[in-house]
């Protein structure tokens, strides 16, 4: 599927014995969400990824939370990555890379994109999170969304004392980076941008 002058949309759902996924994404949206996971802090967090992304994104979860957030939020992620690929089809006419350091008052993240096709994550979030969303299930999430999306992700919060200010850093300045990696280069009419001729194989 090459990138073209109509929206990139991808729907998608994954069912198994822990959870059941529904997504719908649109990088060329107005950064409309309608998150429901039962994990209030993780919609918030997802909220502000297609806010400040510019994505339209719906997406939906019923998971074993009376275990714990853990499958919910991984299983988000895969399907929220996998969405990506598929709506990014060969990836044809897009600026690939992107990065963004944004603030959360005295907190700070950095974030650096590759749509490379190559799974690839550092993690390095310090104390984000919450008491659902731990640093190390934060971390996670973010290397399953990099496995599923095929795209290198660093993530470094830099600094700040409070853990919720921290998380909502690193999410913010995902969404900014990956709104420019995923953004059309006119310079580029549809051309896939690597010296390999592909960013899917």
């Amino acid at each position: 599927m090459r990138a073209s002058a109509g929206h990139r949309v991808a729907e998608l759902e994954r069912n198994t014995r822990e959870t059941q996924v529904a997504v719908r994404l649109d990088l060329d949206g107005t950064g409309q969400a309608t998150v429901e996971t039962g994990i209030p802090f993780f919609d918030h967090m997802l909220d502000q990824l297609a806010r400040h992304g510019g994505f339209d994104l719906t997406l939906r979860c019923r998971g074993d939370l009376q275990v714990d957030t853990h499958h919910t939020v991984e299983d988000c992620a895969l399907l929220l990555g996998r969405a990506l690929h598929q709506a990014l089809g060969d990836r044809g006419g897009i600026r690939r890379m992107g990065h963004a350091r944004v603030p959360m008052d005295e907190a700070l993240a950095e974030v650096a994109i590759d749509l490379s096709g190559r799974p690839y994550c550092v993690a390095e979030v310090g104390s984000a999170g919450s008491t659902a969303l731990s640093p190390a299930l934060l971390a996670h999430c973010l290397e399953s969304f990099a496995a599923e999306g095929r795209l290198t992700l660093h993530v470094r919060v830099l600094y700040g004392r409070n853990d919720h200010h921290q998380a909502e850093a690193v999410f913010k300045a995902l969404a900014r980076a990956l709104g420019d990696a995923v953004a059309r280069d006119p310079r580029r009419d549809g051309t896939v941008p690597t010296t390999k001729g592909t960013l899917t194989e």
